[in-house]
């Protein structure tokens, strides 16, 4: 008898707190600081628009632009440090032989 007043109580209390229809849009999420139009400082261009500024291209064409010139930069530090030495310096040895 006291699971059946416990459970009853609990249904009670739940309809109690669970709003009438009229109220149902109070609990509707609202997205006050999400607005995308608020823009702060001037607004960003593509990197092949104005490619002398760096400070007013978009975040992703600046990452890309960037990580493009580190990997040119390591690549060519790597094939300047090694000599450069490929399969046709590999290929005129055994054709010597």
């Amino acid at each position: 008898m006291a699971t059946l007043a416990a459970i009853a109580a609990r249904r009670a209390a739940t309809l109690a707190r669970t709003p009438a229809p009229s109220q149902a849009a109070s609990l509707i999420p609202r997205r006050g600081l999400a607005g995308a139009a608020d823009h702060h400082g001037p607004p960003k261009v593509n990197f092949w628009q104005d490619p002398m500024s760096p400070s007013k291209w978009k975040e992703e064409h600046f990452v890309i632009v960037s990580l493009s010139g580190w990997g040119l930069l390591i690549f060519s530090g790597y094939k300047f440090f090694t000599g450069g030495k490929g399969k046709k310096e590999e290929n005129l040895a055994e054709a010597a032989q």
